[in-house]
């Protein structure tokens, strides 16, 4: 893979994200929806303590959702 077309930032997380946890990304995207009004830090604990996500996974999850809002 060049260099060019490696994933980079959260998305770099999203394959391990899939095969630890079972679900798709979108699976996760929705419940952060459901969260949004939450600050960052309390929504990657929320995913920590209520699906046992590691830190780095739930922030990387996070930080991607926030990043997709502000696009919209």
């Amino acid at each position: 893979m060049s260099e060019a077309s490696k994933v980079k930032g959260p998305a770099s997380y999203f394959p391990s994200i899939e095969k630890t946890y079972g679900q798709p990304i979108d699976h996760w995207m929705q419940i952060l929806g459901e969260m949004k009004d939450k600050k960052h830090m309390e929504m990657v604990n929320a995913l920590k303590t209520e699906f046992n996500i590691g830190h780095g996974h739930a922030n990387a999850l996070v930080g991607y959702y926030r990043e997709q809002e502000t696009k919209n």
